[in-house]
């Protein structure tokens, strides 16, 4: 009995008591937190430096951008709540939540293709000024990561609808939580930066 207990264990465990996948993926998590660490104190150093209209306050949409914000903070529920689901092997929860998860992100990335359009025929581009640049390089990396994360969500859909996702793989889904989980928190720190920080307009140098 004793040796049935050990003869298989885990595979996938380290030295730190961690899945590999999931140690890859917070060693992922963390050169990222490197990059859009780069790309918004690139945005914050240059930002109230453009000399060229359009500025922010030509273009911003607040309460608009709020929405999609919020859509994209109840997507970090609605993960917690398919994984919560699929741990219990509720498969038909597990199957709804990460659907629902998908969708806002889905919905978020929609916004955000909507409102790039509107800032383009209101003369914000990438190369009409520093504001411009900064703001697409930063928000436009950021919804690259969304899509991803949809993209993973929707096969994991798959997974769990061809009955290959359960309770005993459900470190998939926690390794896509994770991610996703970051992606919010970046736009948190983005929205603020960059939506609600007043924007100290030309600043000369």
């Amino acid at each position: 009995m004793h040796a049935s207990t050990t003869a298989h264990p885990a595979e996938h465990d380290t030295s730190t008591g961690l899945d590999n996948r999931k140690l890859l993926m917070w060693a992922f998590l963390g050169s990222d937190c490197l990059f859009f660490g780069s790309l918004i104190s690139t945005y914050m150093i240059y930002r109230g430096r453009s000399l060229t209209p359009p500025f922010p306050g030509e273009v911003f949409d607040i309460p608009y951008t709020s929405v999609s914000a919020f859509v994209l903070l109840m997507s970090s529920l609605t993960m917690v709540l398919a994984l919560a689901a699929l741990q219990r092997d509720d498969q038909r929860g597990a199957k709804t939540w990460i659907m629902a998860t998908a969708l806002l992100g889905s919905v978020f990335v929609g916004g955000q293709v909507y409102e790039f359009t509107t800032f383009v025929h209101e003369g914000l581009t990438l190369s009409v000024n520093l504001f411009g640049t900064s703001f697409f390089v930063l928000t436009g990396f950021h919804g690259t990561h969304v899509t991803i994360g949809v993209i993973i969500l929707l096969s994991l859909f798959i997974m769990a609808w061809r009955g290959k996702l359960t309770s005993h793989n459900s470190l998939n889904l926690e390794i896509a939580g994770l991610y996703w989980h970051f992606v919010d928190i970046v736009w948190i720190v983005i929205f603020t930066l960059v939506y609600l920080l007043p924007y100290p307009e030309h600043i000369a140098g």
